[in-house]
């Protein structure tokens, strides 16, 4: 009688993660196959739908992922012991800037907001994953508005176009636009962020 053949055993999901983060900033969503994903795994692309149901959903958990990543950089440069809160907002937009062409991380932002007008899952999604980044940037400019740093001008809203400032800013970097450079968005970010926030700008901590 013969052995039954042993089950490869599964890769662990950050290992599918990346490596489908790295698949779809090089070729994008449309031109991955789970077959082709699999392959690279040593995985069945029925094991990969098993998990992850769709290319979808597996888009969506792949930039969750990489994002819970930068969220623990993210929490930790706003945490800063002795960093004025001007210096944690702009360790906050460097953070959110693509950091060259073809970021990985920007080109899963780019065909989830692609396919978000005809999927509410994706829609969902898309919000959940950006709720934190919200979040921890109105909890900072509260932060600012109590030590007098920044004028009471509402919190929220401007955290709203602070980061739609970011994300005009992000694109045309992440799809290696000419001209876009990631030194001078970040400078007009700082400039522009100034005149929303108001208040007044001390010195930064030697």
């Amino acid at each position: 009688m013969a052995e039954p053949r042993a089950r490869r055993a599964a890769r662990p999901r950050e290992e599918v993660f990346a490596a489908a983060r790295a698949a779809i900033a090089e070729h994008g969503l449309a031109k991955l196959t789970m077959a082709g994903l699999g392959k690279q795994l040593q995985m069945s692309a029925g094991h990969l739908l098993y998990y992850f149901g769709s290319k979808d959903q597996l888009l969506l958990e792949t930039l969750r992922w990489s994002e819970e990543q930068l969220g623990e950089r993210r929490r930790a440069a706003l945490a800063r012991d002795g960093a004025s809160v001007w210096d944690r907002l702009a360790a906050y937009a460097e953070l959110y800037l693509p950091e060259g062409p073809g970021d990985p991380r920007w080109i899963l932002w780019l065909e989830v907001w692609g396919r978000s007008p005809s999927s509410a899952e994706i829609r969902q999604g898309q919000l959940e994953i950006e709720a934190p980044w919200q979040a921890e940037l109105v909890a900072l400019i509260e932060e600012g508005v109590a030590a007098g740093t920044f004028a009471p001008n509402g919190s929220h809203d401007r955290a709203v176009q602070i980061r739609a400032l970011l994300d005009g800013f992000a694109v045309p970097i992440a799809i290696g636009l000419p001209g876009a450079r990631r030194e001078e968005a970040a400078a007009q970010v700082a400039s522009v962020a100034a005149a929303l926030l108001g208040g007044r700008r001390g010195p930064s901590p030697v």
